[in-house]
Formats: C-alpha cells, structure tokens, sequence
C-alpha cells in the first residue's frame, strides 16, 4: 500500500531539546532509513511539510505516523459547536499559539476549552507554577456525565495508554496531543493528507495516522537513544506489514466499530478489539 514510512517521535516541551525525550523522526523508504532530531516544533513541521510534499511529487504513497492521540471521546466537538474531529482540529489550530523555541500556551488552551463545561474539566494537570482559570491540577469527578467519558475505546485496549485529557504528570500525553493536533491540521491542508481513520486511506496519497510504539518489545542497543530507536522500529514493522497484507487488515478494524471512533476519538494503529 506504501512506497514510504514516516514515523514521529512528538514532544510538547516548552524550550529547543534534543536527544532523550525529544522530537524523532524517522524516513524509511526502499530499505533505508534515515533519522532526524529537530529541536523545536516549528522546525519538525517545516522538516514534514517538505519531506510529504517532496514524497507526493514523486509520486510516492506515505503513511505518516504519529505518537500522540488524534482524537478525543464525544463531547468536546460538540461544545465547539460541530460535532466530530474536524471541529476539534480547527480549534485547537486556531487557539494553540507555537512559538519558534517551543514556548506554548496548551495549559491555557486546555483552561479555556474547559469553560465550555458545566464542570471542572475535562483537561487537568496544571503544570505550571501560577495557577491557570478553568484548569485543575488534580484529575476532576464527573466523567460519563457532566464531563465526556475519561478514555477513548482504543485507549482502554492497548496496554499502558494514558487518557488524553491529562495534560502534566508520569505519562501524560495530553499536551502532545494538543500540540499535535495543531500541527496536523496545518499539515493536512499543505499536503491534502488523509487523517486515518476518519478519512480513508484511499483518498489521498499521505495517509497520517496515530501509533504507539509502546504496543511492541522495543530493543535499545548500548548507547543509543530510546525515542529514536521506537521510531526506527515501528516504521520497520509497519513496513513489513504492508508485505504481508496486515497492515490492510489493521487499518480496517475501526471501520468495525462503535461510530464515535470514526466520527470522533480516533483510534491507535495496529490495536485489536480483543
């Protein structure tokens, strides 16, 4: 189905970094790869925007990985005033404010949407040292009810996985997802990429879709650097799916499930319903 595999190493850090716990992308294309370590977002994105653009004039299909949540469960788009993901997407493009050194307003962002509800939440974990309006710092009651529901489906499926709301603290993913949303958005449009699963793959030559390499062993060698070694590996096993033809049937499974998947939360490639 793909000439080329992009996997990325997300990071929502507030200054430039690289190394451990930074952003890592990695190009593996007819058996080689090739790995990069922008500093900032803003360079990562310029770097994407020209490798998919580049990819498409030569007429090459890409699936583009990513590893932080698409999506997020029913509620949040329709207090936005739409419901489904494009909703969610055009706000958090809109609201995100992504500076050239990585300086950023997600807990603001996070505060400011959860005005939206009559209760505290659904974003919390303030991890800044003023307090921020609308933002708690510890994980608010409510869920199912007066707040959307705590995780998507594929998060309740795939061992280790965090609830995209929670935006500071061991583990926490919400702010990647925040700053990566807003990333995305911009880089669909540049591209026409397609957003699995809520676009079929088929529409499109790009194909951008979430992944979690922590659903796989992961071997890192002596000396060499966990993200970049997640990023190398996925993109290999990807590859080596798409020979076998099980990389088509796990990007078929969301079509099997409840709407709210493809119409909102989104879904990790490669987890099983069972």
């Amino acid at each position: 189905m793909f000439d080329s595999f992009v996997m990325v190493d997300w990071s929502a850090a507030g200054a430039p970094r690289t190394g451990a716990d930074s952003i890592w992308l990695a190009v593996l294309r007819d058996g080689g790869l090739n790995q990069h370590n922008p500093p900032t977002r803003a360079e990562a994105e310029d770097a994407l925007r020209h490798l998919l653009l580049d990819e498409q004039a030569a007429g090459r299909r890409v699936l583009a990985g990513f590893d932080f949540a698409f999506g997020y469960p029913p509620g949040l788009s329709a207090r936005l005033g739409a419901a489904g993901w494009r909703s969610v997407w055009s706000a958090l493009a809109a609201r995100i404010v992504d500076g050239a050194k990585n300086a950023n307003n997600r807990f603001d962002v996070g505060g400011a949407l959860n005005a939206l509800f009559d209760a505290p939440g659904p974003f919390w974990g303030n991890g800044l040292q003023r307090d921020i309006p609308g933002l708690p710092r510890k994980k608010p009651g409510g869920w199912g009810t007066a707040l959307p529901e705590n995780r998507r489906i594929c998060d309740a499926l795939a061992p280790g996985a965090q609830e995209v709301w929670k935006l500071s603290g061991a583990g926490s993913v919400g702010g990647q997802a925040l700053t990566g949303i807003a990333m995305l958005e911009r880089l669909r449009h540049a591209t026409g990429a397609a957003v699995w699963p809520f676009e079929w793959p088929g529409t499109s030559g790009i194909v951008l879709a979430e992944v979690f390499p922590s659903l796989w062993p992961l071997t890192v060698p002596v000396g060499q650097i966990r993200d970049a070694e997640q990023v190398r590996q996925t993109a290999e096993r990807l590859a080596a799916w798409d020979g076998t033809g099980h990389l088509l049937a796990a990007l078929e499974v969301p079509l099997a499930q409840p709407a709210r998947v493809c119409q909102d939360e989104g879904w990790i490639l490669g987890v099983s319903p069972t």
